[in-house]
């Protein structure tokens, strides 16, 4: 390894920071000496327009994966659900940490009483709003952007019944301490949902054997299988997709959905097999998912 301390690549929010400060922890566990080189990413950029519209694969991690290209940081660090499935070209995934809870909540506005038969809720996840309108179509989806922080205050200002996060990301900055929230046990989450991403230049082959070290087989096996199915569905990160892998010795179990945007349509599949296969049941199950309606639903989805 060379001498001088490994860079970091991440993006500023404190969520994106704690990330690549765990990564930090683990690598100096290795004696490997390593710099945080904070970056703003083009998603962080556009705080109003739902993402779904920005119309750009890879929002959140194009300007980390410019600045791997360039050498300008050894190592970049991500929210896996947010990574696209085709990498750019020259970097590669190479370290998966072990998964952080995987499951999506409502933190309530109010604490005194249950959630109201009709009213407004606010994500910018689509996949989040169609499993929601799915359970509660009388409800109305609203459009909630910016880091965690930002999400929770917008909620307290605001006249919604509940704001719908990922667990891990609130947990993580210790910000479930003073809040009312439910666990939606019921809702699949994005693909890698709850795991953290590291990624390195594909030629860096010195950084990519001391990564091993950090890495998780059994996560690795289960965000494998669900990024399969996205791209087996040639389906975004924003897509109203959920899949959700875990592994039982060398058993690998799959569920994935897809939603229309109202919830009014759901094509649910489920399977099991070797996780060392592990893609391609995710591809196996994304076709299945196509043939049985998929197709048409995703066309309706982009139109």
């Amino acid at each position: 390894m060379p001498s001088k301390p490994l860079r970091i690549g991440t993006r500023k929010s404190k969520l994106a920071l704690w990330q690549a400060q765990k990564v930090q922890e683990l690598l100096a566990q290795q004696h490997l000496e390593s710099i945080l080189v904070p970056i703003e990413s083009e998603g962080d950029q556009n705080l109003k327009q739902p993402l779904y519209e920005l119309g750009i694969q890879g929002i959140f991690t194009k300007t980390l994966d410019s600045a791997l290209l360039n050498d300008t940081i050894d190592l970049a660090v991500h929210s896996l659900k947010d990574v696209p499935t085709q990498l750019a070209q020259g970097i590669e995934l190479t370290a998966v940490l072990k998964r952080g809870d995987h499951r999506d909540i409502i933190v309530l506005k109010n604490v005194d009483s249950p959630l109201p038969e009709t009213g407004k809720i606010a994500t910018s996840s689509l996949r989040r709003q169609a499993q929601w309108l799915r359970k509660y179509p009388q409800y109305r989806c609203e459009n909630l952007r910016g880091n965690v922080q930002t999400r929770l205050t917008k909620l307290d200002q605001s006249d919604w019944q509940g704001a719908l996060f990922a667990q891990v990301g609130l947990a993580r900055l210790d910000l479930l301490n003073d809040r009312p929230y439910q666990v939606l046990d019921w809702m699949l989450p994005a693909p890698a949902q709850g795991a953290i991403g590291v990624c390195t230049r594909q030629d860096d082959r010195e950084l990519q054997t001391a990564l091993g070290s950090i890495s998780c087989a059994q996560t690795t096996a289960c965000v494998r299988a669900e990024r399969a199915v996205l791209r087996g569905l040639k389906a975004g990160c924003s897509a109203p997709v959920g899949a959700l892998a875990t592994v039982d010795q060398n058993l690998l179990n799959l569920r994935a959905g897809l939603y229309s945007l109202d919830g009014t349509q759901a094509i649910e599949i489920e399977c099991t097999g070797d996780s060392e296969h592990a893609e391609k049941l995710g591809l196996s199950l994304a076709e299945e998912i196509l043939h049985t309606g998929g197709e048409a639903l995703l066309q309706k989805i982009r139109n």
